[in-house]
Protein backbone atom coordinates (compact mmCIF):
# COMPACT_ATOMS: atom_id res chain seq x y z
CA UNK A 1 0.00 0.00 0.00
CA UNK A 2 2.84 2.37 0.86
CA UNK A 3 4.51 1.55 -2.46
CA UNK A 4 1.31 2.45 -4.34
CA UNK A 5 0.95 5.70 -2.40
CA UNK A 6 4.58 6.65 -3.04
CA UNK A 7 4.25 5.81 -6.73
CA UNK A 8 1.06 7.87 -7.00
CA UNK A 9 2.72 10.87 -5.35
CA UNK A 10 5.70 10.57 -7.68
CA UNK A 11 3.32 10.29 -10.64
CA UNK A 12 1.52 13.47 -9.65
CA UNK A 13 4.85 15.25 -9.21
CA UNK A 14 5.89 14.03 -12.66
CA UNK A 15 2.80 15.59 -14.21
CA UNK A 16 3.14 18.86 -12.32
CA UNK A 17 6.84 19.14 -13.16
CA UNK A 18 5.98 19.48 -16.85
CA UNK A 19 8.08 16.48 -17.86
CA UNK A 20 8.63 16.85 -21.62
CA UNK A 21 8.34 13.15 -22.46
CA UNK A 22 5.11 12.66 -20.51
CA UNK A 23 3.41 15.75 -21.88
CA UNK A 24 4.51 14.91 -25.42
CA UNK A 25 2.77 11.54 -25.03
CA UNK A 26 -0.37 13.32 -23.80
CA UNK A 27 -0.17 15.75 -26.72
CA UNK A 28 0.09 12.93 -29.28
CA UNK A 29 -2.87 11.15 -27.71
CA UNK A 30 -5.16 14.19 -27.78
CA UNK A 31 -3.99 15.35 -31.23
CA UNK A 32 -4.68 11.98 -32.86
CA UNK A 33 -8.02 11.36 -31.14
CA UNK A 34 -9.36 14.88 -31.70
CA UNK A 35 -8.50 14.70 -35.42
CA UNK A 36 -10.15 11.29 -35.67
CA UNK A 37 -13.38 12.40 -33.98
CA UNK A 38 -13.55 15.61 -36.02
CA UNK A 39 -13.17 13.69 -39.28
CA UNK A 40 -15.66 10.96 -38.33
CA UNK A 41 -18.47 13.00 -36.76
CA UNK A 42 -20.15 14.72 -39.73
CA UNK A 43 -20.14 11.68 -42.09
CA UNK A 44 -21.37 9.42 -39.26
CA UNK A 45 -24.27 11.75 -38.41
CA UNK A 46 -25.12 11.98 -42.12
CA UNK A 47 -25.23 8.17 -42.39
CA UNK A 48 -27.33 7.95 -39.21
CA UNK A 49 -29.75 10.53 -40.61
CA UNK A 50 -30.19 8.61 -43.85
CA UNK A 51 -30.79 5.39 -41.90
CA UNK A 52 -33.36 7.12 -39.67
CA UNK A 53 -35.36 9.07 -42.26
CA UNK A 54 -35.01 7.29 -45.58
CA UNK A 55 -36.36 3.87 -46.53
CA UNK A 56 -34.29 1.85 -49.00
CA UNK A 57 -33.64 -1.85 -49.69
CA UNK A 58 -31.15 -3.31 -47.21
CA UNK A 59 -31.64 -0.54 -44.65
CA UNK A 60 -32.18 -2.94 -41.75
CA UNK A 61 -29.14 -4.95 -42.83
CA UNK A 62 -26.95 -1.81 -42.82
CA UNK A 63 -28.20 -0.89 -39.34
CA UNK A 64 -27.39 -4.41 -38.16
CA UNK A 65 -23.89 -4.14 -39.63
CA UNK A 66 -23.17 -0.93 -37.73
CA UNK A 67 -24.54 -2.39 -34.49
CA UNK A 68 -22.38 -5.48 -35.00
CA UNK A 69 -19.31 -3.32 -35.69
CA UNK A 70 -19.61 -1.89 -32.17
CA UNK A 71 -18.26 -5.18 -30.83
CA UNK A 72 -15.19 -5.35 -33.08
CA UNK A 73 -12.06 -5.33 -30.84
CA UNK A 74 -9.56 -2.53 -31.43
CA UNK A 75 -6.79 -5.09 -31.95
CA UNK A 76 -8.71 -6.62 -34.87
CA UNK A 77 -8.99 -3.21 -36.49
CA UNK A 78 -5.28 -2.70 -35.88
CA UNK A 79 -4.37 -6.07 -37.39
CA UNK A 80 -6.49 -5.42 -40.48
CA UNK A 81 -4.97 -2.00 -41.01
CA UNK A 82 -1.48 -3.38 -40.43
CA UNK A 83 -1.97 -5.95 -43.19
CA UNK A 84 -3.40 -3.31 -45.53
CA UNK A 85 -0.68 -0.71 -44.88
CA UNK A 86 2.38 -2.98 -44.61
CA UNK A 87 4.87 -3.10 -47.48
CA UNK A 88 3.29 -6.23 -48.90
CA UNK A 89 -0.23 -4.87 -48.42
CA UNK A 90 -2.38 -3.18 -51.09
CA UNK A 91 -1.75 0.28 -49.60
CA UNK A 92 1.90 -0.21 -48.71
CA UNK A 93 3.02 2.41 -51.24
CA UNK A 94 1.34 5.11 -49.16
CA UNK A 95 3.92 4.58 -46.38
CA UNK A 96 1.35 5.21 -43.67
CA UNK A 97 2.32 2.39 -41.33
CA UNK A 98 3.78 3.58 -38.00
CA UNK A 99 2.51 7.13 -38.49
CA UNK A 100 -0.04 9.27 -36.71
CA UNK A 101 -2.13 9.21 -39.88
CA UNK A 102 -2.48 5.42 -39.57
CA UNK A 103 -3.52 5.81 -35.93
CA UNK A 104 -6.13 8.38 -36.97
CA UNK A 105 -7.54 6.00 -39.59
CA UNK A 106 -7.77 3.23 -37.00
CA UNK A 107 -9.55 5.47 -34.52
CA UNK A 108 -11.97 6.72 -37.18
CA UNK A 109 -12.91 3.11 -37.92
CA UNK A 110 -13.49 2.48 -34.22
CA UNK A 111 -15.47 5.68 -33.64
CA UNK A 112 -17.64 5.56 -36.75
CA UNK A 113 -19.97 2.66 -35.81
CA UNK A 114 -20.51 4.07 -32.31
CA UNK A 115 -21.29 7.51 -33.70
CA UNK A 116 -23.73 6.07 -36.24
CA UNK A 117 -25.48 3.76 -33.76
CA UNK A 118 -25.93 6.40 -31.04
CA UNK A 119 -26.86 9.15 -33.50
CA UNK A 120 -29.36 6.86 -35.21
CA UNK A 121 -30.97 6.06 -31.84
CA UNK A 122 -31.25 9.78 -31.04
CA UNK A 123 -32.70 10.62 -34.44
CA UNK A 124 -35.25 7.82 -34.28
CA UNK A 125 -36.40 8.93 -30.83
CA UNK A 126 -37.06 12.45 -32.11
CA UNK A 127 -40.46 13.71 -33.23
CA UNK A 128 -40.80 12.62 -36.87
CA UNK A 129 -43.25 15.46 -37.43
CA UNK A 130 -40.41 18.02 -37.33
CA UNK A 131 -38.98 16.54 -40.54
CA UNK A 132 -42.38 16.09 -42.17
CA UNK A 133 -43.53 19.60 -41.29
CA UNK A 134 -40.35 21.20 -42.60
CA UNK A 135 -40.64 19.32 -45.91
CA UNK A 136 -44.37 20.13 -46.18
CA UNK A 137 -43.64 23.84 -45.70
CA UNK A 138 -41.29 23.72 -48.67
CA UNK A 139 -37.96 23.52 -46.88
CA UNK A 140 -35.11 21.81 -48.69
CA UNK A 141 -33.91 18.45 -47.44
CA UNK A 142 -30.80 20.14 -46.01
CA UNK A 143 -32.79 22.76 -44.07
CA UNK A 144 -35.19 20.08 -42.81
CA UNK A 145 -32.22 17.95 -41.70
CA UNK A 146 -30.69 20.89 -39.81
CA UNK A 147 -34.05 21.42 -38.06
CA UNK A 148 -34.15 17.80 -36.92
CA UNK A 149 -30.50 17.80 -35.85
CA UNK A 150 -31.10 20.87 -33.69
CA UNK A 151 -33.90 18.98 -31.96
CA UNK A 152 -31.61 16.07 -31.04
CA UNK A 153 -28.37 18.02 -30.60
CA UNK A 154 -27.88 16.84 -27.01
CA UNK A 155 -28.12 13.19 -28.04
CA UNK A 156 -25.66 13.77 -30.87
CA UNK A 157 -23.24 15.51 -28.50
CA UNK A 158 -23.50 12.51 -26.18
CA UNK A 159 -22.61 10.25 -29.12
CA UNK A 160 -19.51 12.33 -29.90
CA UNK A 161 -18.38 12.31 -26.26
CA UNK A 162 -18.85 8.54 -25.98
CA UNK A 163 -16.94 7.91 -29.21
CA UNK A 164 -14.09 10.21 -28.17
CA UNK A 165 -13.87 8.43 -24.82
CA UNK A 166 -13.60 5.10 -26.58
CA UNK A 167 -10.86 5.99 -29.05
CA UNK A 168 -8.60 7.97 -26.74
CA UNK A 169 -8.38 4.97 -24.39
CA UNK A 170 -7.94 2.24 -27.03
CA UNK A 171 -4.57 0.53 -27.20
CA UNK A 172 -4.80 -2.34 -29.70
CA UNK A 173 -5.10 -0.42 -32.95
CA UNK A 174 -2.71 2.38 -31.97
CA UNK A 175 -0.04 -0.08 -30.86
CA UNK A 176 -0.18 -2.11 -34.09
CA UNK A 177 -0.34 0.65 -36.69
CA UNK A 178 1.48 3.36 -34.73
CA UNK A 179 4.40 1.29 -33.51
CA UNK A 180 4.59 3.10 -30.15
CA UNK A 181 7.41 5.37 -31.35
CA UNK A 182 8.55 7.92 -28.75
CA UNK A 183 7.75 11.55 -29.64
CA UNK A 184 5.88 10.43 -32.72
CA UNK A 185 3.19 7.76 -32.23
CA UNK A 186 3.42 6.89 -28.52
CA UNK A 187 0.11 7.88 -26.94
CA UNK A 188 -1.27 7.46 -23.42
CA UNK A 189 -2.60 3.87 -23.66
CA UNK A 190 0.44 2.49 -25.52
CA UNK A 191 2.82 4.26 -23.12
CA UNK A 192 0.98 2.79 -20.12
CA UNK A 193 1.26 -0.69 -21.63
CA UNK A 194 4.98 -0.21 -22.32
CA UNK A 195 5.88 1.22 -18.91
CA UNK A 196 3.90 -1.46 -17.09
CA UNK A 197 5.65 -4.22 -19.05
CA UNK A 198 9.01 -2.71 -18.01
CA UNK A 199 7.95 -2.55 -14.36
CA UNK A 200 8.13 1.26 -14.39
CA UNK A 201 4.86 2.24 -12.78
CA UNK A 202 5.33 5.93 -12.00
CA UNK A 203 4.93 7.15 -15.60
CA UNK A 204 2.12 4.63 -16.18
CA UNK A 205 0.25 5.89 -13.12
CA UNK A 206 0.77 9.51 -14.19
CA UNK A 207 -0.71 8.82 -17.62
CA UNK A 208 -3.48 6.76 -16.02
CA UNK A 209 -4.36 9.79 -13.90
CA UNK A 210 -4.78 11.81 -17.08
CA UNK A 211 -7.15 9.23 -18.57
CA UNK A 212 -9.14 8.95 -15.34
CA UNK A 213 -9.44 12.74 -15.10
CA UNK A 214 -10.56 12.89 -18.72
CA UNK A 215 -13.14 10.13 -18.13
CA UNK A 216 -14.48 12.00 -15.11
CA UNK A 217 -14.75 15.29 -17.02
CA UNK A 218 -16.43 13.62 -20.00
CA UNK A 219 -18.96 11.93 -17.72
CA UNK A 220 -19.71 15.21 -15.90
CA UNK A 221 -20.19 16.91 -19.26
CA UNK A 222 -22.37 14.07 -20.54
CA UNK A 223 -24.52 14.19 -17.39
CA UNK A 224 -24.91 17.95 -17.80
CA UNK A 225 -25.97 17.51 -21.43
CA UNK A 226 -28.52 14.84 -20.52
CA UNK A 227 -29.87 17.08 -17.76
CA UNK A 228 -30.38 19.94 -20.21
CA UNK A 229 -32.10 17.59 -22.65
CA UNK A 230 -34.52 16.40 -19.94
CA UNK A 231 -35.36 19.99 -18.94
CA UNK A 232 -36.05 20.97 -22.56
CA UNK A 233 -38.35 17.97 -23.16
CA UNK A 234 -40.37 18.50 -19.99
Amino acid sequence: MNDLTDASIQALQLLLSGDTEVWNIISVSFTVSLKAILIATVPAIAVAFVLAYYAFPGRRFVITLFNTALAIPAVVVGLTLYLLLSRSGPFGDLHLLFTQEAMIIGQIILAFPLLVAMSHASLQSSDQRAWETAITLGASAFVAAVTVIREVRFGLMAAVIAAFGRIIAEVGSSMMVGGNILNHTRNIPTAIALETSKGSFVEGIALGMVLLTLALLLNFFLTAIQGKAEVIHQ
